[in-house]
């Protein structure tokens, strides 16, 4: 389970390769659940045939912390490591299709079995040096459509209603935001409590 490359793009910028992080100050970061296969490319297949163009490029994931300022790269890291090594792996189970409409338009498989670990994961990185106001409440979830026509999303919450798969969580993706608009993964921890 994991990401096989080190970037992934964001909707303001170019899908690239590279290793080195830019310097930058404060740096972004983003923490992932990654979907393992072969759910991750059932739902990247799903969320392509709704007509979003950010299937072929961002992987099929839950997102622990969304981009969020921190200080600086060691502390941000140091904190993770210590979250992670609390953390018991869980299993999550993915079941039926929902949207957050109209709040937002997005379209999501649900978080079934999980859902509260997901929840106090995100509540203990989102600490610290990655203390953030978000702008939602956190709703652990995978998206499958967003930004596309309603028919689209109607279609999406269709078609993934009866959906249902599930997965052990013994790693977390941490990723960049670097100053291109790319997400690059920093590092893979494993959950070790």
């Amino acid at each position: 389970m994991g990401y096989t490359n080190s970037t992934v793009q964001t909707s303001s910028g170019a899908a690239r390769g590279g290793s080195g992080r830019m310097p930058e100050s404060p740096c972004w970061v983003g923490i992932v659940i990654p979907v393992p296969e072969p759910m991750a490319t059932e739902l990247r297949r799903a969320r392509a045939s709704f007509g979003d163009p950010m299937a072929s490029v961002i992987p099929a994931h839950i997102t622990l912390v969304t981009t969020t300022p921190a200080p600086d790269w060691d502390s941000a890291l140091e904190h993770v490591r210590a979250v992670t090594a609390a953390q018991a792996p869980f299993t999550v189970t993915l079941r039926g299709a929902a949207s957050f409409r109209p709040v937002t338009p997005v379209v999501y498989v649900q978080v079934e079995d999980g859902f509260s670990e997901c929840s106090q994961l995100h509540k203990e990185l989102q600490s610290g040096p990655l203390d953030h106001e978000n702008t939602y409440p956190y709703h652990p979830h995978v998206t499958v459509a967003h930004d596309v026509s309603e028919a689209s999303m109607d279609n999406a919450v269709e078609t993934l209603s009866d959906y249902s798969a599930s997965f052990t969580v013994d790693r977390i993706g941490v990723f960049e935001h670097d100053p291109h608009g790319l997400w690059v993964l920093r590092e893979e921890m494993r959950l070790r409590g």
